[in-house]
């Protein structure tokens, strides 16, 4: 069964930590472009970041910028999203995506979502002020 799983989300404190794991089943990750998404109540999907299955080049929203750090370990089968300095802001839904070959530079628009050949069904972060 193809499909991806999400998992590490949870409760943390303003100014926490929070690693999520992104793992494939059914298919390997080593030419796909990844993606993490998140939507929070109320509010629009925001494309989080993005890793390019062509030169590992990443890309990051400008409200994690300098704070989240996305990486793949082709090994396990998984991407990572490490989140550092949390805000009360970062508190939504995660999920990830997977597009074969791909790239990153729309990732963060409808196109590019809807673009991916897999998605994950996400996994909850809240952070409390």
């Amino acid at each position: 069964q193809v499909q991806l799983v999400e998992s590490g989300g949870g409760l943390v404190q303003s100014g926490g930590s929070l690693r999520l794991s992104c793992t494939a089943s059914g298919f390997t990750l080593d030419y796909y472009t990844l993606a993490w998404y998140r939507q929070a109540p109320g509010k629009e999907r925001e494309g989080v970041s993005c890793i390019s299955s062509h030169d590992g080049t990443t890309y990051f929203a400008d409200s994690v910028k300098g704070r989240f750090t996305i990486y793949r370990d082709n090994a396990k089968n998984t991407v990572y999203l490490q989140m550092n300095s949390l805000k009360p802001d970062d508190t939504a839904v995660y999920h990830c995506a997977a597009q074969r070959v791909g790239d990153c530079l729309k990732y963060d628009s409808d196109s590019g979502y809807y673009g991916m050949d897999y998605w994950g069904k996400g996994t909850l972060v809240t952070v409390s002020s």
